[in-house]
């Protein structure tokens, strides 16, 4: 422990982040390095809503605090936000957390960390839109890392062991109809045509055209926002994907990803789940970087355009080269020199072959 931030062991811990999707999953592993720090600790955690979905029943966590952060934005809706947060504000402070860490890092989260009053706000010093003055303690993380490094760095800051990482998922929640179209599907590939951003996105066509290419099966997923690329992709495959986009909890996501052989995708949220999973992953990256949020791991294969520009983390892109230079052959190419579609059929428990 280090004696600088903690004169004793917390008995409560606050993990602050919200959101999104992949995010959470990165700090999965502060999460299971904080519980063999600190065995007899309660850990709680600060969730935006839709999101709950990846940590409810987690046997490591005792409380989730489930936030509306989405709506907080709405003007409309000012008067309760207010007497929300001013609830939550209390609530928080009554808790008297021992440790607060704040693995956002952005004003936001600042600003809940700080309203915990907890001698010890924990942070990054690189975090954003002037969070790191509501914290008591920084670290750097640095810029050029991994996202599941640099919060481990905040980890190991309160005397962790961060020698091993690991994802500890709350038990699964099986959908006994996900399992039955997991046994009717056989061996199948996942495909994930969305990101958050859409400079981010390998045209729909071509991962058509790569179900097409493939002599498996292709699932593809996503969220509901997605379900009309996922459309585009089912129509370009020539019968050869199915569609399950914005109709899955994120259980059923899990699950599915779970009974996949590999997965390819752009940078977004389902990648980091299968990397976690240990689904072997080919990720497309462009304007993004796939050293700070590539798929997590040695066994996952990056592919990105040789093109100057990239990454350029530009969120607006009229036809980004980076990603329309990524041909089919190449993702084909990648799938094939890691053995993902000649070998035998990945096992996976409880499935009948």
């Amino acid at each position: 422990m280090d004696r600088k931030l903690l004169k004793r062991d917390p008995e409560k811990i606050l993990i602050v982040k919200p959101s999104s999707l992949g995010d959470i999953v990165h700090s999965l592993v502060v999460l299971a390095a904080l519980h063999k720090r600190f065995p007899l600790a309660r850990i709680d955690w600060v969730v935006a809503k839709g999101f709950e979905g990846l940590l409810e029943g987690h046997p490591l966590l005792t409380r989730l605090w489930i936030i509306r952060k989405d709506q907080w934005k709405v003007l409309s809706h000012l008067r309760r936000t207010a007497r929300e947060l001013k609830e939550l504000f209390l609530a928080l402070r009554t808790e008297r957390y021992d440790l607060v860490i704040d693995l956002q890092g952005l004003l936001r989260s600042g600003i809940i960390t700080q309203a915990t009053k907890s001698p010890v706000r924990l942070g990054l010093a690189e975090a954003r839109e002037g969070s790191r003055l509501f914290y008591t303690n920084t670290v750097a993380g640095g810029r050029d890392i991994h996202a599941v490094d640099r919060y481990l760095k905040l980890a190991a800051a309160v005397g962790c062991d961060i020698s091993s990482v690991s994802f500890p998922f709350p038990p699964a929640k099986d959908s006994a109809e996900i399992g039955l179209l997991i046994e009717k599907l056989g061996d199948y590939a996942i495909l994930v045509p969305g990101a958050r951003k859409p400079v981010n996105r390998w045209p729909a066509e071509r991962f058509g055209a790569l179900a097409a290419a493939l002599p498996i099966k292709t699932l593809v997923l996503g969220s509901r926002a997605d379900a009309a690329l996922a459309d585009s992709v089912v129509a370009a495959s020539g019968g050869k994907a199915l569609s399950l986009a914005g109709q899955t909890s994120i259980p059923e996501l899990i699950q599915l990803i779970r009974g996949g052989r590999f997965m390819v995708c752009n940078d977004t949220g389902p990648m980091h789940i299968a990397a976690a999973c240990a689904i072997p992953v080919v990720a497309l990256f462009g304007p993004a970087n796939p050293v700070r949020t590539g798929p997590y791991g040695s066994v996952h294969a990056v592919i990105k355009a040789d093109v100057p520009c990239a990454p350029c983390y530009k969120k607006e892109c009229s036809k980004p080269p980076c990603m329309e230079t990524i041909s089919v052959s190449q993702v084909v190419d990648a799938i094939q020199m890691r053995g993902l579609i000649n070998g035998q059929p990945r096992q996976i428990s409880g499935r009948k072959k």
